[in-house]
């Protein structure tokens, strides 16, 4: 205790120096991929004279300034180096924002796992037979309130802070008419006192952030090359209006959908996402998703970092619940689509289960 006061003045002496940089989004899983190295026994690149100054005998220049008259005289190459063309575009409707690269799924899939691993997530799963892939439970560190305490011990015991929320990321990747769609949903948790006494926590699932989303979605078009000004303009796009209602069919609630089936069977894809179900399998041919509701406690129970509540971490002892699966079809109706509920083998769900997911697919999809 006799040195703590000398540490604080230590500690109000180095924030001056700008240690750390706050930024908006700075997040950190468990683990970050390992650096780039250069193999032992690459060899150097060899020389290439296309871009050494010719001498005065072989093209009879013998000053720079006549020199730079003639490189102006000739056509530049990098004029055309680079395409005009556009490698990757924004879609909007709604609230929902989706990515379209010119690129097959197969050159997408590689980039995608990078860009999470390089934005500090560690990627909790992966199916190419889906097109998914998700991270793990990770916290913005931009949100640790900056303090002159956080700024210096925080460069050493980084560990001892901690925000309480926690965010997850699922990626799904489509076959476009036009190229490969990229949907990017948003999943958080926080953890809140249970007691008006403070001594127990729970675990909560927080709103999706669309403009999350949005964010990651701007970052992923720059890892694809797009200009920064391209894509600031393309987020910036006016928000559609309201396409899908609730009705009724054979005394069941329909969602019925201003759009036709391919971009309703996508858009439905990544509401599932959204609103907390894995879709397991799916088949486009039928426009059925195979779905089963994730409990976000026990999903959220994975996580590797534990938070700032860690040794009240009770829900360890719960053991994993198995919620049955679900069938949300998908079907054309003329210019217009339709989303239904069904139980496993296509029959009937009950009655409360199709108004609760046909109305969190409503608020989605609207």
């Amino acid at each position: 205790m006799r040195l703590l006061p000398l540490f604080v003045m230590v500690a109000v002496a180095l924030s001056g120096c700008g240690i750390v940089e706050s930024k908006k989004i700075d997040y950190k899983s468990a683990g970050k991929l390992p650096t780039l190295e250069v193999p032992p026994d690459l060899v150097a690149p060899t020389a290439d004279n296309r871009y050494a100054i010719p001498d005065s005998q072989g093209s009879g220049t013998a000053t720079l300034s006549a020199y730079s008259q003639e490189r102006k005289a000739t056509p530049s190459s990098a004029q055309t180096l680079l395409p005009t063309e556009e490698k990757a575009h924004i879609e909007r409707a709604g609230s929902q924002r989706w990515l379209v690269v010119q690129a097959t799924p197969q050159q997408v899939w590689p980039v995608i796992k990078d860009f999470w691993q390089e934005n500090g997530f560690i990627i909790n799963m992966e199916s190419p037979e889906t097109g998914i892939i998700e991270t793990d439970w990770a916290e913005n560190r931009a949100k640790i309130p900056q303090d002159v305490i956080r700024r210096t011990i925080g460069k050493v015991f980084d560990s001892l802070y901690s925000t309480a929320e926690r965010d997850k990321f699922r990626t799904r990747i489509e076959t476009g008419k036009s190229g490969t769609e990229i949907y990017i949903s948003h999943r958080g948790m926080k953890e809140v006192y249970a007691t008006e006494a403070q001594d127990k926590t729970v675990w909560e699932p927080r709103q999706p952030d669309p403009e999350l989303e949005a964010e990651m979605l701007r970052r992923l078009m720059l890892r694809f090359g797009v200009e920064k000004s391209r894509v600031d303009a393309q987020l910036a796009k006016q928000q559609a209006p309201e396409m899908a209602r609730i009705v009724k069919e054979a005394g069941a609630p329909v969602l019925e959908m201003d759009e036709g089936f391919d971009r309703a069977w996508r858009r439905v894809g990544l509401a599932l996402d959204r609103v907390g179900f894995a879709v397991e399998d799916r088949d486009r041919s039928k426009g059925v998703y195979y779905v089963r509701y994730i409990d976000p406690g026990i999903d959220n129970a994975s996580k590797r970092d534990e938070g700032i509540f860690a040794k009240l971490a009770f829900w360890r002892s719960k053991k994993a619940q198995t919620s049955p699966q679900l069938q949300i079809v998908v079907s054309e109706a003329g210019e217009k689509s339709r989303v239904g509920v069904t139980g496993t083998d296509g029959k009937a769900a009950d009655a409360d289960t199709q108004n609760r997911i046909i109305k969190l697919l409503h608020d989605e999809l609207k």
